[in-house]
């Protein structure tokens, strides 16, 4: 069967939300084989085999204000290394999962929200990833499934995180090691940057991987954050930053599982 290249402007493109938006709906349907989304100019492009009024219909269905502008034929040369992108989602997802269980852990040992909180982040990206993984082509149903259990459990998460912080902000004055906050966070942002490294090296303008990119780059302003913390912690001698930058990175769990349940819709 014969592929296509379509264009379309998306009117309310205006996020990586609407990116993921998009990935999700359109990997429901079998014949696309490729998706390129610029926020920017507000367009989309979708390689697809046969007709491209499925394309136009699932689109359009987002409520995002979708406009068909063309559709020509290409060859398979077209098609980015799919296999050389799921090989580095699994590294990417492989290192934000072991991470999430370091953070955790010296987070619980150290006492220190901020470690915590970051380590839930990270579990958040993997849900993500896990769910870029997918393979194309399998049933909307499915997907939008176990995207409204990774958010209902993501939103759980965020909220124990924040009962903890606000416990521990009236009721607790236990002081975080500051020097395990700045040694994991420092590893972790070391971990993040590999992963940003490992994206951008393949090169592709789909949205999973641009997504992907922007969750990393995400990441590593919060494992900034969480070092700047311990430091504060140190200085201060107070172990209020500690819970102020716990408290905003559950901030961004909320946000995410808020965002993969409207995905799940």
């Amino acid at each position: 069967m014969s592929l296509f290249k379509s264009s379309y402007q998306v009117e309310r493109l205006d996020c990586p939300s609407e990116e993921q938006m998009i990935r999700l709906k359109m990997e429901g349907l079998e014949a696309i084989l490729c998706i390129s989304v610029d926020i920017e100019q507000r367009r989309v492009s979708v390689i697809h085999r046969g007709e491209v009024e499925p394309v136009s219909k699932a689109l359009s269905e987002l409520g995002l204000g979708s406009r068909f502008e063309s559709s020509e034929k290409v060859d398979t040369d077209t098609v980015g290394d799919r296999d050389t992108q799921k090989q580095i989602l699994w590294w990417v997802l492989g290192i934000n999962a072991a991470f999430f269980v370091i953070e955790m852990s010296f987070g619980i040992l150290s006492s220190s929200m901020g470690l915590i909180a970051d380590s839930l982040d990270m579990l958040a990206d993997a849900i993500v990833y896990a769910l870029s993984l997918m393979a194309v082509g399998t049933a909307v149903a499915t997907k939008k499934k176990v995207a409204k259990i990774s958010g209902l459990l993501q939103m759980l998460l965020a909220l124990v995180g924040f009962s903890e912080v606000i416990r521990r902000f009236f009721f607790s004055e236990t002081m975080p090691d500051f020097k395990t906050m700045i040694s994991v966070a420092a590893l972790a942002l070391v971990a993040n940057v590999i992963c940003l490294w490992l994206i951008q090296k393949a090169r592709s303008e789909e949205a999973h991987m641009q997504a992907s990119a922007i969750f990393t780059s995400n990441d590593i302003i919060v494992n900034g954050g969480v070092i700047v913390a311990g430091l504060l912690v140190y200085l201060l001698g107070s172990p209020w930053p500690d819970l102020l930058v716990g408290g905003i990175v559950f901030g961004f769990v909320m946000r995410g599982a808020i965002r993969i349940l409207n995905l799940s819709k």
